[in-house]
C-alpha cells in the first residue's frame, strides 16, 4: 500500500471507526447490541433445537422457520463480534479482502433471509388456498431446492459487487471507513474513481430481490386475506389468519426495517450517526424479533418450549 498524488492504491487495510459522532458513548451502546446477539443467538439455537427434535414440527411451515433462524445466527455473527471489537477493545483495523468478505456475507444473508420469506409466504398461500394438495406440492425434496436455490442465487447475485469492487476501485481517497462493518457503499465512497457502475448495480440487486420479493409476498398475503373472509365458519377463518398471523409480523418487522435503512441511500438530510445506527439494527432487531415472534404465536413451538423451562421432576 502506498499513496500517490494523495490518494492510497490498493489498501491492505481499513480502518472501521464505529458510529461516527457518538465515538465517546460506543462502549455503552455496545452493551445493548451485546445483549440483542445473546439473545438473538439463544432464542433462535432454541427454535433449531426445537424443530429438529420434535416429529410434528417436521412440516414445511417449520423446516422454513428452521433456514430463517440458521441465516439469522449467521447474520449477526458475522458482524457483532467486529462491532464488539472496536467499540469495547479499541481494534478498528480490519484486512481489506476480510472487509470485502464481510459484506458479501452480509448482503448474502439479507438476501437469502428474503428468499425464505417469499417461500414461507407461498406455503402459507398453498396451506390457506388448497390444503389438500399441500402436503404434494411442498415435500422435503422441494424445500431442499429451495434452500440451496435461494442461497445460490443470492450468493452469485451478490459476488459481482465484490468482484467490481476489487478489479476496478484501485485509488482511494482515505481508508478510513465511516462505519461499524463493511457496509458496501461506505466502502465504494472512500474511492476517488468513477463509481456510478456500483451504485447502479447494487440498486439493481436490491430491488431484483428486496423488490420483486415485497411485491409476490404482498400479493400473497392479499389472496390469503380473500381466501380467508371467503371461508364460510368464523372459527375457520379465525384458525388460517392465526397460522399467517406471525409470518406477516416478520414479513412488516423485515421490510419496514429496510424501508428506514434506504435513507442510508437517498437521505441526505439526516445525520451520519442515525444512518449508522439504522443500519446496525437493520441488522440486529431481526434475528432478535424472529424466534420471539414465531414462539409467542406458534402454539406447537410455545408448548414445546414450556415443557423444556416449565417441566416439573415426577419424582
Amino acid at each position: 500500500m502506498f499513496k500517490l498524488n494523495g490518494t492510497v492504491f490498493m489498501p491492505s487495510v481499513l480502518t472501521l471507526i464505529g458510529i461516527p459522532g457518538l465515538e465517546s458513548v460506543q462502549f455503552w451502546i455496545g452493551i445493548p447490541f451485546c445483549a440483542m446477539y445473546i439473545i438473538a443467538l439463544f432464542g433462535n439455537c432454541l427454535l433449531l433445537v426445537i424443530i429438529k427434535s420434535e416429529r410434528s414440527l417436521q412440516e414445511p411451515m417449520y423446516l422454513f422457520l428452521a433456514m430463517l433462524g440458521a441465516t439469522d445466527i449467521a447474520l449477526c455473527t458475522c458482524i457483532l463480534p467486529k462491532i464488539l471489537g472496536i467499540f469495547w477493545f479499541h481494534l478498528p483495523k480490519i484486512y481489506f479482502d476480510a472487509c470485502l468478505f464481510q459484506m458479501w456475507l452480509i448482503h448474502t444473508f439479507q438476501c437469502i433471509e428474503s428468499g425464505i420469506l417469499l417461500a414461507m409466504a407461498l406455503d402459507c398461500y398453498v396451506a390457506i388456498y388448497d390444503p389438500l394438495r399441500h402436503a404434494t406440492i411442498f415435500t422435503h425434496k422441494l424445500l431442499t431446492q429451495i434452500g440451496v436455490g435461494v442461497t445460490l442465487r443470492a450468493a452469485l447475485l451478490v459476488a459481482p459487487c465484490l468482484i467490481l469492487i476489487k478489479c476496478q476501485l484501485k485509488h482511494y481517497r482515505t481508508t478510513v471507513v465511516s462505519h461499524s462493518y463493511c457496509e458496501r457503499m461506505a466502502i465504494v465512497k472512500l474511492a476517488a474513481e468513477d463509481v456510478r457502475i456500483h451504485k447502479i448495480y447494487g440498486l439493481f440487486v436490491a430491488f431484483t430481490i428486496l423488490g420483486f420479493h415485497k411485491i409476490f409476498i404482498t400479493f400473497s398475503y392479499i389472496r390469503i386475506f380473500l381466501t380467508v373472509f371467503n371461508l364460510p365458519q368464523k372459527e375457520a377463518r379465525l384458525k388460517a389468519f392465526n397460522t399467517c398471523f406471525a409470518h406477516i409480523c416478520v414479513f412488516l418487522e423485515f421490510y419496514l426495517l429496510a424501508f428506514f435503512f434506504f435513507t442510508h441511500r437517498f437521505g441526505f438530510h439526516i445525520p451520519p450517526y442515525i444512518h449508522i445506527l439504522l443500519s446496525n439494527l437493520y441488522l440486529l432487531v431481526p434475528p432478535l424479533l424472529n424466534p420471539i415472534v414465531y414462539g409467542v404465536k406458534t402454539r406447537q413451538i410455545r408448548d414445546r418450549v414450556s415443557k423444556i423451562f416449565y417441566s416439573k421432576d415426577p419424582s
